[in-house]
């Protein structure tokens, strides 16, 4: 009943600056709605690797994890008026290509069981 569908890839030079969007659409008749719910995250999958998290936002907005790899460059945040999760990525790095995407759980779950089709970064 989750729908993410995310936006905002493309092609840069090592250096730039992305925002990636992930639009989250929930059934109007569910009891949990994004705001105070759900659990988000964002992933990447590069070429021969496997998926790795990136960054994550926990239910509440108010605790965030990065990945090491993007520390300092990348920040997570959500506006919840627009029922929208962002990453914002500065600093890019070509190690940072890759398809890129949202996720959510609900809270209770250990493992992420909504996920957006992706979209590509590509930072050569």
């Amino acid at each position: 009943h989750v729908q993410l569908v995310e936006s905002g890839g493309g092609s840069v030079q090592a250096g730039g600056s992305l925002r990636l969007s992930c639009k989250v659409t929930d059934d109007p008749t569910s009891r949990y709605y994004m705001d105070n719910t759900y659990c988000m995250g964002w992933f990447r999958q590069a070429p021969g690797k496997e998926r790795e998290e990136v960054a994550t936002l926990n239910a509440g907005g108010n605790f965030m994890t990065y990945a090491d790899s993007v520390k300092g460059r990348f920040t997570i945040s959500r506006d919840n008026a627009k029922n929208t999760l962002f990453l914002q990525m500065n600093s890019l790095k070509s190690d940072d290509t890759g398809m890129y995407y949202c996720a959510a759980r609900e809270p209770w779950q250990t493992e992420y069981n909504y996920w957006g089709q992706g979209t590509q970064v590509t930072v050569s």
